[in-house]
């Protein structure tokens, strides 16, 4: 146990001070960078290039082509087995989509009647999402966290909002979104409703890799796919740390170039370190080809992606993105080539989640052991 909590600690340490040594390396102003909350546009954004946008355009085919051959590569109709016995709809299930409908509704159009509630339809569309998504997972296998793992699927909820309020420290740097409908908040009413919303972001996609696990076609051919071998060596993991904790420095000072390390550094740097004290990461499995633990929290990750940016681009309090070389090709709110940033972070989403579980599971252990003696 002492081990993890001192794996947090040091994560802690490296992802919050590194973008603010960044900032002094650069001779910026520290104060604008501790405004709250964060409504003022400080960076000035590069504008649209083809060259940068064509180099993103190289890196999403080349994932799309990766993730096509391993779904058809020696895909063998043996194991793309259904559930014979499908379970009912649970009635929370019904709850959440009573929830998504009634909350859609209210979010994209301005009843005078409902004017109130407009600014707080985020937490009640996703809290409908996750119960809907849930009921869905137990519909196709029996199971799913709700119900087979409670104490860890509630965890996650506070977890989730320390976890993106980290995000929306590290965006203080680089200015990629910013929030509208929100200037009737104090502080106090926008941390805590804000902290609520956050709450949503684990569980839900957490709650979506179990529902796309549920689906044979998309999991069995990426249990059984190619071995990447990697020796391990104590030099490939100082440079991989030392080369992401660059980056997460150099957000704050070359914001339009180095933009894309907000969600690729922090993934580096908690694989990196976990690697360095014995624990095991989300990329462990690819060593015997099994490439589920990659997969599924990326695509879950990119599949509430979707409905994030397409619940938010009619909501009344919502966010707008600002983001250099890419800012083309709109899908809702989000250019097209930013909805890559969905794929390393649902691998950050897991990679935490997998933390909570190995707390719970120690504390589970050290329960038993105790009763047994």
């Amino acid at each position: 146990m002492k081990k993890i909590f001192l794996l947090v600690i040091l994560l802690f340490v490296l992802l919050v001070g590194l973008p603010f040594l960044g900032v002094l390396a650069a001779g910026k102003n520290v104060i604008q960078y501790c405004e709250f909350p964060p409504l003022t546009h400080y960076v000035s954004h590069a504008p649209f290039s083809w060259y940068f946008f064509s180099g993103l355009v190289i890196i999403a085919i080349l994932l799309l082509v990766l993730l096509f051959f391993q779904l058809h590569h020696k895909q063998s109709s043996a194991g793309l087995k259904t559930q014979t016995n499908p379970t009912a709809f649970p009635w929370w299930g019904n709850l959440g989509l009573l929830l998504i409908l009634v909350s859609w509704v209210v979010a994209w159009n301005r009843f005078s009647l409902f004017h109130i509630l407009q600014p707080y339809t985020f937490l009640p569309l996703w809290l409908g999402y996750i119960l809907f998504i849930n009921g869905l997972t137990y519909l196709l296998s029996g199971s799913c966290l709700l119900t087979g793992r409670p104490v860890y699927f509630f965890i996650l909820f506070p977890v989730s909002g320390c976890f993106w309020w980290f995000f929306e420290y590290l965006n203080r740097f680089v200015q990629n979104w910013y929030y509208m409908g929100i200037d009737d908040f104090n502080v106090i009413e926008y941390v805590f409703h804000a902290s609520l919303c956050f709450s949503t972001v684990l569980p839900a996609v957490l709650s979506t890799e179990q529902f796309l696990s549920t689906y044979p076609r998309l999991t069995e051919p990426l249990k059984v796919s190619f071995v990447i071998h990697c020796r391990r060596t104590r030099f490939i993991e100082i440079g991989v740390l030392l080369a992401s904790s660059i980056g997460l420095i150099g957000i704050s000072i070359w914001p339009d170039y180095l933009f894309p390390l907000l969600w690729l550094s922090p993934l580096l740097i908690i694989v990196t370190i976990q690697k360095m004290m014995g624990q095991a990461t989300v990329f462990d499995s690819i060593r015997q080809g099994d490439w589920r633990p990659v997969w599924l929290p990326a695509l879950a990750a990119l599949f509430c992606g979707f409905f994030w940016e397409l619940w938010n681009v009619k909501s009344y309090a919502h966010w707008v993105y600002s983001i250099p070389f890419v800012q083309k090709g709109h899908i809702f709110e989000m250019p097209i080539l930013g909805y890559l940033g969905y794929l390393p972070f649902g691998l950050e989403c897991k990679a935490v989640a997998s933390l909570v579980e190995e707390v719970l599971q120690r504390d589970a252990s050290q329960q038993d052991s105790s009763q047994g003696s």
